[in-house]
């Protein structure tokens, strides 16, 4: 099937193919009223645009069953989130960028990053695999790391774990994670955790003392239990 040249998907179109692949990570179709929540437009907006795209090949959608990507979209989507996962990378990493400002700013350039300067900051970087929130960096082939973690609300008093990756939409919340030191490769063990679904108190490795985070926060760290040497 014949659709738009992939070097000229319009910033809408890379933008519905990133939300569609976040959205069905899980195995799940995406639906209209989540995609519309995921891109802050109106449900009607998206109807018009999930039928143009499965048009084009993109995606097959079925009525009430929500939207899934072909592999056309899926390779899609994997390119626009290396582009946006390298600039973040290379933002925090060569430009000085603080975590918690670098989503936003690869948000910006994302869309005009050819794939050639993506490249270059690549190589830069020496190919990172990770950005700096600990979400998988696609390869140039389209290739990415299984990242099916657990998060840390999921974990019960006294595991340990090691957290992974943690949601990056959020700075204001970024910089609260840090400041308690919940960032990627930190150590973490579950000490207590108050009765239905209440907050936990974790402490972190390398940190004195214990800390007291709510569930809703601890939804958003992915962890992994921590392999012996």
């Amino acid at each position: 099937m014949n659709g738009p040249s992939p070097t000229h998907l319009s910033r809408s179109v890379e933008d519905y193919l990133k939300a569609i692949y976040s959205l069905t990570a899980g195995g799940e179709a995406a639906s209209t009223s989540a995609l519309a929540g995921a891109l802050e437009i109106q449900p009607a907006s998206v109807t018009g645009m999930v039928k143009r795209l499965a048009e084009t090949g993109y995606l097959e959608h079925a009525l009430y069953r929500g939207a899934r990507l072909t592999e056309m979209g899926t390779r899609e989507a994997l390119r626009i989130i290396r582009r946006h996962r390298i600039l973040e990378t290379y933002l925090y990493v060569q430009l000085g960028y603080s975590w918690d400002d670098v989503h936003a700013e690869a948000e910006r350039l994302e869309h005009a990053a050819s794939e050639a300067l993506i490249d270059r900051m690549s190589a830069v970087l020496e190919h990172p695999t990770h950005d700096p929130h600990g979400a998988p960096i696609p390869t140039r082939s389209g290739e990415i790391e299984a990242s099916d973690f657990a998060t840390l609300d999921e974990m019960r008093p006294g595991a340990t774990v090691q957290i992974r990756a943690v949601q990056d939409e959020d700075p204001e919340r970024l910089r609260y994670m840090e400041a308690r030191g919940l960032t990627p490769g930190a150590q973490v063990t579950v000490v207590d955790q108050a009765p239905y679904d209440g907050p936990l108190t974790v402490a972190v490795t390398d940190s004195s003392g214990t800390e007291v985070i709510g569930s809703d926060l601890a939804g958003k760290i992915f962890v992994a239990p921590i392999v012996p040497e």
